[in-house]
């Protein structure tokens, strides 16, 4: 067996102004799950296409998915790369369930545990943890991972990635780009049919998740290859005020179609616009910490919001106490997935990256 290059194993510079933007709409995600409680029907939710964030995640996954292994995933064999993307992602898909578990077994305002067998439990717990979709508890909707919602885009990545470990990082870019125009046809007919571009969290829903990511992440692929980046004069401030703008504009008649330009125009766009922002040495900082905390903030914070659900359903709490629980729900699940990042993700990830390097 011939030995491994440690370097080709070594992280590329990262994309700042990206990172941030990653940041914020995480946190667009975890706002749109504490309000989406307070008004189920999004059209009169002030962030009701909060939800659209997954699909920036899933584009910007694509663009960096290729910035960071097009050039190296031939020399690192396949088997390597899925084991990068394990230790990245993984132990914050084990930590979320964890929490989730707990979450629902000792929520102080609702939740019925006691529904549920010890089999059952541990079943549901083990396909969140192993990413196996199981929407199998009624009372969360279905949901496809009942403890950690959240995870049902990390499935959708894991796809992608071995989709592109086999195919597309062998294929050319106009194979690409066909591609790309396949996965729009697919995603504007899920758009129509739906009404919206919310799904594939469900089990009724599960394959619009696969027409969600396999459009944006091709087309942060594409955005790659074809090197549409962007110098622009902006910066992250303005940058995130467009991106905010997606998850908050109105609802109206054709909504399915407003969507659908922001996820096949206007999101790749984004990204060749961050791509070739300038940034100053004032806001790095703060960009290179949203990006560290996105991942932890939007793979954890979801058993915060089924207590928060339980509590609202249960109390129904006044509007001026409901905006500062939620504003104060916020800052603690930031507090939480910073502790979780340092505790735990970031010491975990070490551990399993020297050990890798030893064994190279």
């Amino acid at each position: 067996m011939t030995a491994l290059n440690p370097n080709i194993l070594k992280t590329k510079q990262h994309f700042d102004i990206l990172d941030g933007l990653r940041g914020i709409a995480a946190l667009s995600v975890v706002v749109f799950h504490f309000t989406e409680f307070i008004y189920p029907n999004s059209s009169e939710n002030f962030i009701g296409h909060g939800f659209l964030a997954v699909d920036f995640f899933f584009c910007l996954s694509g663009f960096v998915i290729g910035y960071a292994y097009d050039d190296r995933i031939g020399k690192m064999g396949v088997l390597e790369f899925f084991k990068s993307r394990i230790i990245r992602l993984h132990p914050l898909v084990i930590l979320g369930s964890v929490l989730g578990l707990l979450g629902f077994l000792f929520d102080p305002f609702g939740g019925h545990p006691e529904l549920y067998g010890a089999g059952k439990l541990m079943l549901i717990f083990l396909s969140s943890i192993l990413l196996i979709p199981y929407p199998a508890m009624p009372e969360r909707y279905f949901n496809l991972f009942s403890f950690n919602a959240p995870s049902w885009s990390l499935f959708w990545e894991y796809v992608a990635n071995i989709f592109y470990a086999f195919v597309l990082y062998k294929i050319s870019r106009r194979y690409l780009l066909l591609l790309t125009i396949l996965s729009a046809a697919a995603l504007c007919f899920v758009g129509y049919r739906a009404g919206a571009l919310l799904g594939g969290w469900d089990g009724s829903s599960f394959w619009d998740g696969g027409a969600r990511i396999a459009f944006s992440f091709m087309a942060g692929l594409l955005v790659y290859r074809s090197n549409w980046i962007i110098k622009t004069k902006l910066g992250f401030l303005a940058l995130s005020v467009l991106l905010v703008f997606a998850f908050i504009m109105p609802h109206f008649k054709w909504n399915w179609l407003a969507e659908l330009m922001v996820v096949l125009i206007y999101f790749p766009l984004l990204v060749a616009l961050g791509a070739g922002a300038t940034l100053t040495e004032g806001v790095k900082k703060f960009c290179v910490f949203s990006g560290k905390i996105s991942y932890p903030l939007y793979m954890i914070h979801y058993a915060g919001i089924w207590i928060f659900g339980n509590y609202y359903t249960s109390h129904k709490p006044g509007t001026t106490q409901l905006v500062f629980i939620v504003i104060a729900g916020v800052f603690i699940l930031v507090g939480i997935s910073y502790l979780a990042m340092v505790i735990y993700d970031m010491p975990i990830r070490k551990y399993l990256s020297d050990k890798r390097k030893q064994r190279t």
